[in-house]
């Protein structure tokens, strides 16, 4: 007897189901992970403090003398300098939160990974504050403050931070699971709490249609939901056991819904614009966008062919400020360049805020989520050098550097780039020495200095890329290596997509060079390219850069300081379209990995790496 394959409507049950089911067993797996200190006997409030160390606590959070003692053991003990405690009694749904954010059994190593803990105490060695500028003599910090600092202590101690529960320490009460307080919190850790807020929601919402409309399946899948925090916490051998745990089991829907609605609410109270920032803004715009751009070029910058068409049109939708702006094609080398491009004032004022400022802590967290691109990269050059010197051009916050260490950690890595981002990476220990300016600036005094000189997607900003080649050839000593990356206008999702194609980038980008001219523009400088990669280089955004940007055209952020005042309606349209994109970036990240895939076994992708080789004279 055969039985009839799930409906089209079951099958939203049944992955559901299986997505839970996943989500909890990796959850338990994760809890059993983390490590306990041991317990150790209560001793005097007169125990001397080891020199060194320092333990932050939010208010009404008192750490017995032993439970500081037993972490000064263990931090020392594995090498940390940085050290999250987490209290036995954490809640049940923020201790389910963590687990989602963290795997400990990997936390330490990622040297990209972002620093996460409870929020209510952390170890710390003084010398990561002093590095870090923090005076561990301030007032108390509150939970949010605290997630923050945790984030930021972990830059400075990429390789030596960690997790572990501190059986002896309490959370000091009851802690509010959603309204303002909760939104504060995701804003410390990098996660946007309007768009949580309405993911939970809307997917409390699904839950409740399937419980509904779909029999055992759905209840099945609801009924996981529900009994999920006792599933992974209630275990004899939990080393978490949340004070709140049989109710936040019995009222886990309830709870979730109201949290959710509260964390919306604050979400949206929170959000407005600096009105400093909006100020200045609404002062560079007066004069309008056109005094941003240059006149239009009538040839090609790489081989001045005259034969130009237009490849795109397209206005700012990374950041959705004024203006519209064009890409032009050469019809003989195939050379696509931005024209007219922005003049020098204007590309201040479309950086502004997106890699520093308002946006530098989004675009860290993308550039924080990389790591496998930063591996590939530092790994081409195994079979061809052991350099001891490494100059990365473009650097931004230093995040290659810091990744790259784990494949040459007797290199030295230095950074250049035009932002106050490479000052950073130099007191993080991300870069040894950063250089801030212009690269064809710096050439003479670096002459010669370098075994290896990177530029991993940083030619394509620059407004004259043959000049930053010719710096590079003066950078390098003989026999030394130029790596560079750069999205190829060659693609298939070039045209497939149009304007909601991301390595567009607009106006970010002035050139996009085929790998042809590269290869003939090194050889002209006297290099030689060992390997090209195009498949390995491909970064798999294409589908959610396309929702992502395709979201941003129909709703920008209403709140962005250089668009109009917010309204409801405007508010009300973003929030709508938020949530109508949930499902489509979910269908998004699945082509893109089959896209990625099909990109590695064909060796052709969005983007392309070469190595060349700087012959001797």
């Amino acid at each position: 007897m055969t039985h009839p394959p799930l409906s089209g409507v079951r099958w939203t049950s049944a992955v559901l189901l299986a997505a839970l089911g996943a989500g909890t067993v990796r959850a338990a797996l994760r809890l059993r992970a983390l490590p306990v200190l041991p317990v150790v006997p209560p001793t005097s409030a007169g125990v001397p403090r080891p020199a060194g160390w320092r333990l932050l606590t939010a208010g009404g959070v008192e750490p017995d003398p032993a439970t500081f003692l037993a972490a000064c053991a263990y931090a020392e003990g594995e090498g940390l300098r940085v050290l999250d405690l987490l209290p036995a009694d954490l809640a049940a749904e923020r201790a389910l939160g963590l687990l989602r954010l963290v795997d400990p059994a990997r936390y330490r190593w990622d040297r990209l990974g972002e620093g996460r803990g409870a929020g209510f105490a952390v170890l710390v060695t003084e010398e990561v504050l002093d590095r870090a500028g923090v005076d561990p003599g301030g007032p108390r910090p509150d939970p949010a403050e605290l997630l923050a600092l945790t984030r930021r202590l972990k830059e400075y101690a990429s390789d030596a931070t960690g997790l572990a529960v501190a059986p002896g320490l309490s959370c000091g009460g009851p802690v509010d699971s959603g309204g303002p307080a909760r939104a504060a919190e995701l804003r410390a850790q990098g996660l946007p709490p309007g768009a949580l807020a309405a993911a939970q929601l809307g997917g409390l919402a699904l839950l409740a249609g399937v419980a509904v409309r779909q029999g055992r399946w759905g209840a099945a899948a609801a009924g996981l939901y529900w009994l999920q925090p006792y599933l992974v916490l209630g275990g004899s051998g939990s080393p978490l056991r949340p004070a709140d745990l049989a109710r936040a089991t019995a009222a886990r829907p309830v709870r979730s819904l109201r949290a959710g609605l509260r964390t919306a609410r604050a979400a949206g109270r929170d959000d407005a614009p600096d009105g400093a920032r909006a100020a200045a803004y609404r002062k560079d715009l007066a004069g309008g966008t056109d005094r941003f751009l240059e006149s239009r070029r009538p040839d090609c910058p790489w081989c001045g062919s005259a034969r130009l068409s237009v490849r795109v049109r397209v206005p700012d939708l990374l950041q959705g400020k004024p203006g519209r702006f064009t890409l032009e094609q050469c019809g003989d080398c195939g050379h696509v360049f931005q024209n007219p491009r922005l003049t020098p004032e204007g590309l201040e004022f479309y950086y502004r805020d997106f890699y520093d400022g308002s946006g530098g802590e989004g675009a860290g967290t993308v550039f924080g989520r990389l790591g496998a691109a930063y591996r590939g990269r530092a790994e081409m050059l195994l079979p061809h050098a052991d350099p001891v010197s490494w100059l990365d051009v473009g650097t931004g916050h230093g995040h290659f550097c810091n990744a790259a260490r784990a494949v040459w950690p007797r290199t030295r890595f230095d950074g250049l780039d035009m932002g106050d981002g490479v000052r950073d990476a130099e007191r993080r220990g991300w870069v040894e020495t950063g250089y801030q300016g212009q690269f064809p600036e710096f050439a003479p005094k670096l002459a010669g200095q370098y075994e290896v000189v990177s530029m991993y997607h940083y030619l394509e900003h620059t407004r004259d890329p043959l000049a930053e080649l010719d710096a590079a050839a003066a950078v390098l000593a003989p026999g030394g290596f130029l790596a560079i990356e750069l999205p190829d206008p060659e693609s298939r999702m070039a045209r497939l997509l149009g304007p909601a194609w991301l390595p567009w980038f607009q106006p970010q980008h002035q050139h996009l060079a085929p790998a042809a001219n590269l290869r003939e523009a090194l050889a002209d400088r006297g290099f030689t390219v060992v390997a090209e990669e195009h498949g390995p280089a491909h970064q798999g955004n294409d589908f959610f850069g396309a929702v992502a940007l395709t979201a941003t055209r129909l709703a920008p952020d209403p709140d962005r300081p250089w668009g109009p005042p917010a309204t409801r309606r405007t508010r009300a349209l973003a929030h709508a379209v938020r949530l109508a994109a949930l499902p489509c970036f979910a269908a998004a990240a699945a082509l893109d990995t089959l896209r990625t895939a099909a990109a590695r076994r064909t060796d052709g992708g969005n983007a392309y790496r070469l190595l060349a080789r700087k012959d001797a004279p």
